[in-house]
């Protein structure tokens, strides 16, 4: 890359990394780097966070994840996590039926996880 090209990469950088051929074609490259590196990173991130939110969907309701899904497959259900994130969120009678769907489906899914328990805040030290 050429000097004019770096420099308008590294535009925004600290420093002498902003204006300093050296030091900014260096931070560049690192910065290329990480830009590749966590676009796949993002795409597993993204999922993490769709897994997060149906788990805590489906605990409101006394089931797992796992059987969450595993219930869904059984009925055949094809949605995706993205979708059933959403659903959880936005729909929550929705969201409640495929839950009833999924318990019905698998037997282990009878009151296998209780609902979380409400902290006394009077007993935390603030």
């Amino acid at each position: 890359m050429n000097k004019k090209k770096i420099f308008k990469l590294a535009k925004g950088f600290r420093g002498r990394a902003k204006n300093c051929i050296r030091i900014a074609r260096e931070r560049v490259e690192k910065a290329l780097q990480y830009s590749y590196r966590d676009r796949r990173n993002k795409k597993r991130d993204m999922r993490s966070l769709w897994i997060q939110r149906i788990n805590a969907g489906t605990r409101q309701h006394g089931v797992n994840y796992g059987n969450f899904m595993h219930g869904l497959l059984k009925e055949n259900i094809q949605l995706n996590r993205k979708v059933l994130s959403e659903i959880s969120m936005h729909e929550p009678y929705s969201f409640k039926a495929l839950v009833d769907i999924s318990r019905n489906a698998f037997p282990g899914n009878k009151n296998v996880v209780h609902p979380p328990r409400k902290v006394d805040m009077s007993a935390v030290n603030v």
